[in-house]
């Protein structure tokens, strides 16, 4: 299990699945697949909206606006997390 900072925000994810979402070149397909999987969707479902947007405005990557959208956070949120997993592994 991964724990994101200090917002709660926990994955539980394969160093596989992990590595498959953090990779040279565009991840968006590969994380969209992510998503598709009930294993992952159902723990982002349970990402409290508000605590994924504070966590995503440390980063300093997005607007107000851009962090008003909840699924594109859950997006942002697993590519990231991938990328921790893998660079702690």
């Amino acid at each position: 299990m991964w724990n994101s900072s200090n917002y709660g925000n926990d994955l539980n994810i394969t160093k596989a699945q992990a590595e498959s979402g953090n990779h040279a070149g565009a991840c968006d397909g590969d994380i969209a697949g992510l998503r598709t999987l009930p294993q992952i969707w159902r723990q982002l479902a349970k990402l409290e909206p508000e605590n994924l947007r504070l966590e995503l405005t440390e980063y300093g990557a997005w607007d107000e606006q851009e962090l008003a959208d909840h699924e594109a956070n859950l997006f942002r949120w697993l590519w990231i997390s991938c990328g921790d997993i893998t660079d702690q592994n």
